[in-house]
Order: C-alpha cells, then sequence, then structure tokens
C-alpha cells in the first residue's frame, strides 16, 4: 500500500526542485556577476587567485572532469527524484569491459530523467549497472563559466566535446558510459506535452565517435520528459522561432519560453521513466566510412523505435501514440 506523502517530505521535494530548476536557468550567470563584482571589492585578490588557478584547470573538463561522489549522493537529489517521480528502467546488461554512448531522448525543457538518472546516483544507476561509470556529456560552453564549471563538474558532468569524448572513450579504461542527449537545444524547441518527436535523422556525429572508439550504442528513452512544462510553441518562419534560431546558433542553447505549475517555475509532477535499451554491437573503425555511419546510424534508429514502442503502454502512453523522428 503506497504511504501518503507528509507535508514536510513534500516541502523537502518541493525545495529540492526548486533549487535545480534556478541552478538551471541562474546559476550560471549569477556565478559570472559574484565575481566580476568581487573585482571591485576588497575581496579581489579571491576574485585574482581564483582566475590564476582558473588558467591552470582549464583543460581538466576535457580530461574527464573532477567528479565527487559526495555531490552524486546528496539526498537533495533523492527529493528531486520522488517529486516526480522519475525511475530507471534496465533491459539488458552492460559488459564493464566495454565502453558505451548511451543516447538519451527526447531533450524536453531541462532533461530532468537524463540528469537525475546519469549524474545522481539516486536513481540507482550504479547498483543496477555494475561496473559502468555513467558520464552526462553537456554543451561545452558550460564549462566555461567560474564556478558553475566546478559545480556540474562534481556531480561528474563533461563537455560534449571531441577532446572530451576521445578522453572518456580511450584514455579512461573500460567501463565509461557517456549519456549524449543527442536531439539537443533543437529538441528542446519541440518539447511539448503529448509530442512524441526527436531531431536523429541528420545527427550522426555521435555514431562516427562510437565507430572510432569501439564503443556500443545504447538508445535510452525517458518517457514523461515532454510533460514537465507546457512551453509556447512558435512555428516555423515565425519572427519568435526566428530569434530562437539565432539565438541557438550564436549560443549553443535555445531559449524556450515555458510554464510549470506552482510559482510558473516548478515542473509538473509527472512520472518519468527513463528506459535503458539494448546495447548494438558496434565495430573499432580508425576512419569510418560514410556507409558504416549511415548503416549503424540507421540501427541505431530502429532500435530506439523499438524501445518506444515496447514500452509505451507500460510508461504511461496509449497504443495509439508514435515516435516522430526528424
Amino acid at each position: 500500500m503506497k504511504r501518503e506523502k507528509t507535508q514536510w517530505k513534500d516541502f523537502l521535494e518541493t525545495i529540492s526542485v526548486l533549487q535545480w530548476v534556478l541552478s538551471f536557468l541562474l546559476l550560471g550567470v549569477s556565478c559570472m556577476i559574484l565575481l566580476a563584482s568581487l573585482m571591485f571589492t576588497s575581496l579581489w585578490p579571491i576574485a585574482t587567485l581564483y582566475f590564476i588557478w582558473l588558467a591552470r584547470d582549464w583543460q581538466t573538463p576535457e580530461k574527464g572532469g573532477r567528479r565527487t561522489t559526495y555531490v552524486r549522493k546528496w539526498r537533495v537529489w533523492e527529493h528531486l527524484r520522488d517529486y516526480f517521480p522519475i525511475k530507471l528502467v534496465k533491459t539488458a546488461e552492460l559488459n564493464p569491459n566495454k565502453n558505451y554512448i548511451l543516447g538519451c531522448h527526447p531533450h524536453g525543457i531541462m532533461s530532468a530523467g537524463a540528469f537525475t538518472c546519469f549524474s545522481t546516483d539516486s536513481c540507482g544507476f550504479p547498483e543496477m549497472f555494475p561496473g559502468i561509470r555513467p558520464t552526462l556529456a553537456i554543451l561545452a560552453g558550460l564549462f566555461k563559466i567560474p564556478l558553475f564549471r566546478d559545480y556540474i563538474m562534481s556531480a561528474g558532468l563533461c563537455p560534449v566535446s571531441k577532446p572530451s569524448l576521445m578522453h572518456l572513450l580511450s584514455q579512461s579504461g573500460k567501463g565509461n558510459a557517456v549519456v549524449i542527449v543527442i536531439g539537443g537545444a533543437a529538441e528542446s524547441l519541440a518539447s511539448s506535452p503529448g509530442v512524441n518527436t526527436v531531431v536523429m535523422k541528420e545527427r550522426k556525429g555521435f555514431v562516427r565517435v562510437a565507430l572510432e572508439f569501439g564503443a556500443d550504442l545504447v538508445p535510452v528513452y525517458s518517457f514523461g520528459e515532454n510533460e514537465l512544462f507546457r512551453q509556447v510553441i512558435f512555428s516555423e518562419g515565425s519572427v519568435g522561432r526566428k530569434l530562437q534560431d539565432l539565438f541557438k546558433k550564436i549560443m549553443g542553447f535555445a531559449p524556450c519560453l515555458f510554464v510549470g505549475e506552482r510559482l510558473a517555475w516548478l515542473p509538473y509532477r509527472t512520472p518519468i521513466t527513463a528506459v535503458v535499451g539494448s546495447p548494438i554491437s558496434v565495430p573499432k573503425r580508425a576512419l569510418p566510412t560514410e556507409e558504416e555511419v549511415d548503416h549503424f546510424h540507421g540501427l541505431y534508429m530502429e532500435a530506439l523505435a523499438k524501445l518506444f514502442h515496447e514500452h509505451k503502454a507500460s510508461c504511461g502512453l496509449s497504443e495509439s501514440h508514435e515516435l516522430r523522428i526528424i
């Protein structure tokens, strides 16, 4: 029998989610403002010393980062998980003697499923996949933000750049699982309740990397990710969409206009189920051909569609729901 949540538990979950949303939206900007402000106070030596250290530490994100188990096990992430709640589902074993690229879909507004399942230990990834070390790879520009970069590195996040992926898949031993939200900013603009659209047809770079390093491909679908916020969707060709696309081209991410429930900041309490599919065996090719890339890209899209249709009913969707791949 399911126990009722106490008011205190509900409060802790709400505060945990609020700090996560505010961190996602404002923490990077706040860190830059803080350090810039310190330079004009009597505390300027602290900021100066940090910038000197930052110059020496600049390449750390692309060399595996600086993961801290303590941060990944923070109790706040358990409350974040329980708010929705978020669940991780395993469908196949992952061999700790191999490396993997996990493609996570869809992006949603904030990738709550990907972050909670793969950048925290709250959903039980270490117990579910023993010997596998997940690393969520995100926008490289975020690791150029002072202080903020150190915070996200502590949770095990790394840049989704070629040097970073090369390090994780060739210089960090075996048992590495690099998690990439394939659709990125373009997919976030399609995030809307009731919509299951993934941007994939022209996204082949992750397949090429998988071939170069012989990393098996694993599709992941986060059911419920698109239900967390109500987004204002601008039609193609509209002024709003053109501004979003321009911002995305310059900054690397798209500004989404969205609202949640309470205070408009909080996401809706919609369950998220991240289903990890079966690995697709990928050979190692130093110089993969376009035909090889297209072949394994096709296999990946087929596996993703199969994963979606096999689990959609058990994850709250009707049998009539379709996965749209664009």
